[in-house]
C-alpha cells in the first residue's frame, strides 16, 4: 500500500470510529482513560527502550541540550502522562452539555448543544507528551485523533501510541479511534492535509517550518501551536525579589519550552539595581545574556543584542534584554515582536496591571506570575492539545470544550411556522 493509500484508509477508519466515540458514556471514556493511564506504567521500560533508541538517533544531528530534553522520556515524565490521562477522566465530560436555552414568543425552546469535533489531526515535533495528552483529550471530547509526530520521536510516539490502542480495545471501544501515521516520510502530512472529507481540524505543533508548511498545504481548518516567544516586563513598582525568582523561573526551568521567556523588559529606572544581580544569577546557571545598549552599559560582559534577537525563540539558555523608560514602551515592543502566546508583568501598582493586562494582546497575559504557567495542566484543563495563538476558534491551552462545538437543538409541542 503506497503512503496515499495508508494515510486514506486511516483517516477512514478514524471517521467511522468518531462515530462511535462521540456517543459512548462519560463512564466508558473514563474507565478507557484509567486503563490508558495504567498501560503507560505497567510498560515503562518499553517506552524507555523505544525513547532511547530516538535520543540515539538525534544525538549526531547538533541538536541542542534543551531539544534533546524535550525528547528524553524518563520514569517520571511516563508518571506524568499517566497522570495527565488521569486527570483528563476526572474532568466533567463537556459532550452533551447544554450551555444556553431560551424561550421563543412562539413556545420554542431554543438551545445550544456541546458535540464532537470529529476527526482532528495533529501534526507535531519531539515531545512524546503530548501524544498521550492529544489522545487522551480527543477521547474524552469524543473525538477521533490522528497522530502525525516528528521524526526524532518516531519510535516514542508508536510505542506509546500502541499502548492506548491496546488499552482501548481492552475497554471495548474502538482501537481505531487513536491513529498514529507509521511513516516519517513529508508526504504522508502533504495526503493528511488534503482529506477534508474525514477530517475536521488539523492543529500543528512545532517550528515555524511545519507551521508554515501546514497552513499554506491544508484544506482543512487549521489551529495554529505557533511560537513562543514570550515577554517578561519589570516595573519600576516591582518588588525585586519577587521579579528575581519569576524572571529565574521563566527562563532556566525548561528553557526547551514555549512558554520559556525569551525577552525581558526592565524599567530604567530600576534596571541598574536589579540587573547586576539578576544577570549574575542567570550567568550563574549557563544562561548567554544578549543586551540593548543600556544593558551593556549596567553589564558590559554581555553581549550586544541585535534586532534578530529581538524576533528569535531560542528555546535554549539564552536571554535577550531591553531596557525601556515605561510600561508603554515595553507594551510596544511586546506588540512588535510577540507570538501572542504569553506575557507578563511584574509590579504593585495596580492600575497599571490592570492596564496590562487590557492592553496586551497575548492568549495569556500574567500579573506577577511566571510564564511556565501558560499550561492546559497548570490551568486545570488536565492536559492541553496545544497553546492556540490565533483568535479562532480557540485561543490559548486547547482544554476539552476547545475541542467540541454546538448545536443548536429544539424543543416544541407542535409548533409550525406560518
Amino acid at each position: 500500500m503506497d503512503i496515499k493509500q495508508e494515510v486514506l484508509k486511516l483517516a477512514q477508519e478514524a471517521r467511522n470510529a468518531a462515530r462511535c466515540i462521540a456517543n459512548v458514556s462519560s463512564k466508558a471514556k473514563d474507565r478507557a482513560l484509567l486503563n490508558m493511564a495504567g498501560k503507560l506504567e505497567q510498560k515503562g521500560e518499553y517506552l524507555l527502550e523505544a525513547n532511547r533508541k530516538d535520543i540515539a538517533g538525534v544525538r549526531d544531528k547538533g541538536l541542542s541540550s534543551a531539544m534533546i530534553d524535550r525528547l528524553t522520556l524518563n520514569p517520571k515524565r511516563i508518571k506524568e502522562m499517566a497522570a495527565g490521562l488521569q486527570e483528563i477522566a476526572a474532568l466533567s465530560d463537556p459532550v452533551g452539555e447544554i450551555v444556553k436555552m431560551w424561550r421563543r414568543p412562539n413556545g420554542l425552546l431554543v438551545g445550544k448543544m456541546r458535540v464532537p469535533l470529529g476527526v482532528i489531526g495533529i501534526v507535531y515535533e519531539s515531545r512524546p507528551n503530548v501524544t498521550a495528552d492529544a489522545a487522551g483529550l480527543c477521547l474524552k471530547s469524543g473525538n477521533a485523533v490522528i497522530l502525525r509526530g516528528g521524526s526524532e520521536a518516531f519510535h516514542s510516539n508508536k510505542a506509546i501510541v500502541s499502548l492506548l490502542k491496546e488499552a482501548l480495545i481492552e475497554t471495548e471501544l474502538p482501537g481505531s479511534a487513536v491513529q498514529f501515521v507509521a511513516t516519517t516520510e513529508r508526504q504522508a502530512v502533504h495526503e493528511l492535509l488534503k482529506l477534508d472529507q474525514y477530517i475536521d481540524l488539523v492543529v500543528p505543533r512545532g517550528g515555524t517550518d511545519l507551521i508554515r508548511l501546514v497552513v499554506e498545504n491544508s484544506s482543512i481548518p487549521v489551529v495554529k501551536h505557533d511560537k513562543g516567544l514570550c515577554h517578561i516586563y519589570v516595573d519600576n513598582e516591582a518588588d525585586l525579589d519577587m521579579a528575581e525568582e519569576i524572571v529565574f523561573n521563566a527562563k532556566v526551568q525548561r528553557p526547551g519550552v514555549c512558554n520559556a521567556v525569551e525577552t525581558l523588559l526592565v524599567h530604567q529606572e530600576i534596571a541598574p539595581t536589579f540587573l547586576p544581580r539578576m544577570i549574575q544569577r542567570l550567568q550563574g546557571s549557563g544562561v548567554e545574556i544578549r543586551g540593548c545598549l543600556q544593558t551593556k552599559t549596567i553589564s558590559p560582559q554581555i553581549k550586544e543584542a541585535t534586532e534578530d534577537d529581538w524576533e528569535t525563540e531560542y528555546l535554549d539558555l539564552i536571554l535577550s534584554i531591553k531596557v525601556v523608560k515605561d510600561m508603554e514602551e515595553a507594551m510596544d515592543h511586546i506588540a512588535r515582536y510577540s507570538s501572542m502566546l504569553a506575557e507578563a508583568i511584574i509590579t504593585n501598582n495596580y492600575s497599571r496591571a490592570m492596564s496590562f493586562l487590557r492592553a496586551v494582546d497575548s492568549a495569556a497575559v500574567f500579573v506577577n506570575a511566571s510564564t511556565r504557567f501558560t499550561d492546559g495542566n497548570q490551568f486545570g484543563l488536565g492536559a492541553e492539545l496545544g497553546i492556540s495563538t490565533q483568535k479562532l476558534h480557540v485561543r490559548g491551552p486547547m482544554g476539552l470544550e476547545d475541542l467540541t462545538s454546538t448545536k443548536y437543538i429544539i424543543l416544541g409541542d407542535g409548533q409550525i411556522r406560518v
